[in-house]
């Protein structure tokens, strides 16, 4: 988005991110868990198996009840940053189940335009160990992703963090331009750390290409 103010300054390149806290997710996430622990429990593959089975196009309210917020989400964050139009995608999600030690590795979502994770159950506690101080068990951080421009910055330069880091909370939706490069911090707790991270792919992409 371009937007320009009288004076001539004009902000280029924003990166838009969504972040906020599902309304009723205290009783959603309670039946999510138990259908994500149920499925697990048939397929140990689950949490890598990304292309598999959607898991929000289960007859289950609660994963129906998701699966509508995750599309208002979509629409909203599409409308806020100014695209006021019908967009046809189609969404695919997958559960994560992550366990002491297990992490994400940095990657991004080739192929989606949009990409979010909604969190089922985070830990409450960490496990006795000897970790280093900086460690962010449990967090999602996102990279900046014009390379290196941190580099150049001096005090008060809103650029002067390549990084981005979340400490989602049960309810927790976050949402963003799928190519963005983000790393899930390790579980350092015995407790599990479930959430469902999902992909919006648009259909028929040629319909939306901009006249440049």
């Amino acid at each position: 988005m371009d937007t320009q103010a009288e004076d001539g300054f004009r902000l280029l390149w924003p990166l838009l991110f969504l972040q906020r806290t599902l309304p009723g997710h205290e009783y959603a996430n309670v039946e999510l868990e138990r259908l994500i622990l149920e499925r697990e429990a048939a397929n140990q593959n689950l949490t890598t198996d990304y292309l598999g089975e959607d898991l929000l196009a289960s007859k289950n309210p609660a994963a129906q009840w998701l699966r509508q917020c995750v599309h208002k989400s979509a629409v909203d964050y599409c409308q806020h940053a100014g695209m006021d139009y019908p967009i046809d995608w189609s969404l695919q999600a997958w559960a994560n189940v992550n366990r002491l030690g297990d992490y994400h590795d940095p990657h991004n979502h080739p192929h989606a335009y949009l990409s979010g994770t909604y969190y089922v159950r985070v830990p409450e506690s960490r496990a006795p160990l000897q970790n280093r101080a900086d460690v962010r068990p449990g967090c999602i951080t996102f990279y900046d992703p014009r390379s290196a421009v941190n580099m150049n910055a001096i005090k008060d330069d809103p650029q002067v963090e390549p990084e981005f880091t979340v400490s989602p909370t049960p309810g927790t939706i976050l949402m963003w331009p799928a190519f963005v490069m983000h790393f899930v911090h390790p579980n350092l707790s015995q407790e599990l750390r479930i959430s469902i991270s999902f992909n919006l792919i648009i259909k028929q992409p040629s319909r939306y290409l901009p006249q440049q």
